[in-house]
């Protein structure tokens, strides 16, 4: 599904090349649930960039379900992403002008794809926020923020869903929602959720953790609740978690 092959990016500090990534290679099956960690500076987000081809690499390649991002010029770029991909942002980056459900149909409309109040509407009641359509950024909280950047990720039925420090803004049970919000769409959708995260709550419930140090993995392998479980992810939450997507018993974040 996603494959990066020895993946190096340089930048000029001055007139000297800094590398922000040495060589990184792996590959990431469709349906996986991947946390990728690492302490600040460790090339976490620039790679999360690569590999949803935000930007390109100086060397080595990215192919994301069967394309070779890293051939394609910007335009070509885009239209992969407007294709097969959702992206999160830890800043929600929602239009403030716009109410939850406007957010959401802003990538259909922009698509020309028929039916996108409905789509919109369909996604805000997955995530619990079928109630507040109508309501702009500013009178929602965090945790309904970000609910409604993940339902607008969902929008184009993305192959891949890419969520850079997802929860970094949001209190701890608030972010515990989100994650089993995200691990729900990510088994009910079969989408791949890639994500960058410093929280290692969160990173211990995906079913790997690439761990970065100095622009290089330096270690690869199951997320600890995977790992307990050999592999298996058990819903622990019940019937209260946002993995049933839309509960109305849900406290509001």
């Amino acid at each position: 599904m996603l494959v990066a092959r020895d993946l190096t990016k340089e930048y000029l500090s001055g007139s000297r090349p800094l590398t922000v990534l040495h060589g990184v290679s792996f590959e990431i099956p469709q349906g996986s649930f991947v946390a990728i960690v690492g302490p600040s500076g460790s090339g976490k987000t620039t790679l999360l960039g690569l590999l949803a081809g935000l930007d390109t690499p100086s060397g080595g390649q990215v192919i994301l379900d069967g394309v070779e991002l890293t051939s394609l010029d910007e335009d070509a770029r885009a239209r992969v992403r407007g294709e097969k991909v959702g992206f999160v942002f830890q800043s929600f980056q929602l239009i403030p002008t716009l109410t939850a459900e406007e957010n959401v149909q802003v990538p259909l409309e922009l698509r020309g794809e028929r039916g996108a109040a409905g789509r919109a509407r369909e996604l805000l009641d997955r995530v619990g926020l079928g109630g507040r359509l109508d309501h702009y950024p500013t009178q929602l909280s965090g945790g309904e923020q970000q609910r409604v950047a993940i339902a607008r990720a969902f929008s184009n039925h993305p192959r891949i869903l890419f969520a850079d420090e997802p929860t970094g803004n949001l209190d701890g049970a608030t972010g515990a929602r989100i994650v089993e919000l995200l691990e729900s769409l990510n088994r009910e959708d079969g989408a791949t959720v890639v994500l960058v995260t410093h929280d290692p709550a969160l990173a211990e419930r995906a079913d790997r953790v690439l761990r970065m140090q100095d622009g290089r993995i330096v270690s690869d392998g199951p997320g600890a609740e995977r790992a307990r479980d050999g592999g298996r992810h058990v819903d622990t939450h019940g019937d209260t978690a946002v993995g049933a997507i839309g509960a109305a018993t849900e406290p509001r974040p």
